[in-house]
């Protein structure tokens, strides 16, 4: 027993003069390996009597086995964190739903009868060469934008009950033919939003693109709303928002105007109602989208599109909450 106390106190002094995790298994293989001095120690307990075994078993675990301080700091370890385009999109799920919008999903790769077709944009409409389309046959492609979701619903509403009221967001990738640079991507994210009920204006977007900036990016922001154009709304805007560099003063993140443009939207246009089976001069909507990338980009100040593609665990790691 003197000599199992002798080779225990060996070992840790052995252990304590380890330069390197080589000397250390090597410490461990000499002292607790099948060929080390306390198996051949154990092999003597066949000739002890019923009390020595007991007493030399108690000794040789207390040799082998090892000490845990409860009071050290436990080792670091690696989490993950979710990536930027997923808590945009979470945190837009999140503000809508509180509205009472419903969450609505749909194939990525549509005919073109839902992508353009029903969005007001029938074969040989200029406007098409706007989305550069990733074709699969002369019928079938990857989606341009969420804007068929819409479609989608509306038409299950009449399939199921008739017109009925509408709030859905409808978040997912989409695909374009673009060349990738710094603010462009073939393959980006949307968000884009539809309500139609009876007796719906502007004045019902404008209140709803309101709440969304500035429980987006801060009480202080405000919107302005520009004339534009697109096939599936009529009246359409572009919607800036006031520069949080700057506060609206001006500077080189706005050029100079105060304004940069984050989405764009409008009421229904009356002809999309109707090829989805709801009667325009009973009901209207408004529609908008968001592009998810270009929220991200000015929520946390981040220059580049491709950095959320690139797997850079530098870029990635500072929105895992951790210092």
């Amino acid at each position: 027993m003197d000599e199992l106390k002798r080779i225990g106190e060996e070992a840790l002094k052995k252990i304590q003069e380890a330069a390197d995790l080589k000397e250390l298994n090597d410490a461990r293989v000499a002292y607790l390996g099948k060929k080390s001095p306390i198996q051949a120690a154990m092999k003597q307990m066949r000739d002890m009597s019923k009390e020595e075994r007991a007493n030399f078993g108690k000794i040789s675990n207390e040799v082998k086995s090892e000490d845990i301080d409860i009071s050290l700091p436990s080792r670091r370890l690696p989490a993950g964190s979710l990536h930027p385009i997923t808590i945009v999109k979470n945190d837009l799920e999140n503000l809508f739903l509180g509205m009472g919008y419903e969450v609505a999903e749909g194939p990525e790769v549509e005919t073109d009868h839902y992508n353009f077709e029903l969005m007001n944009l029938p074969k040989g409409h200029p406007a098409r060469d706007m989305q550069d389309t990733f074709y699969i046959d002369e019928n079938t492609l990857m989606r341009t934008h969420t804007s068929p979701v819409q479609a989608h619903v509306m038409l299950d509403k009449i399939a199921n009950g008739g017109a009925q009221p509408i709030k859905v967001i409808c978040p997912g990738k989409t695909y374009r033919r673009d060349d990738d640079d710094a603010t462009h991507s073939h393959q980006f994210a949307q968000c884009e939003g539809l309500v139609v009920d009876k007796n719906i204006t502007m004045a019902d977007l404008k209140g709803t693109l309101e709440l969304f900036v500035k429980k987006m990016f801060g009480e202080k922001r405000e919107i302005r709303l520009r004339p534009s154009y697109f096939p599936f709304t009529e009246p359409s805007v572009e919607v800036d928002i006031s520069c949080g560099n700057c506060g609206g003063k001006g500077c080189s993140m706005c050029k100079g105007t105060g304004w940069i443009e984050i989405l764009g939207a409008g009421m229904v246009n009356p002809h999309v109602l109707e090829m989805c089976g709801y009667d325009p001069k009973e009901w209207q909507g408004f529609a908008f989208g968001i592009g998810l990338e270009r929220v991200a980009m000015l929520k946390y100040d981040i220059d580049n599109i491709r950095d959320f593609y690139n797997d850079d665990l530098r870029f990635l790691n500072q929105f895992s909450g951790e210092e």
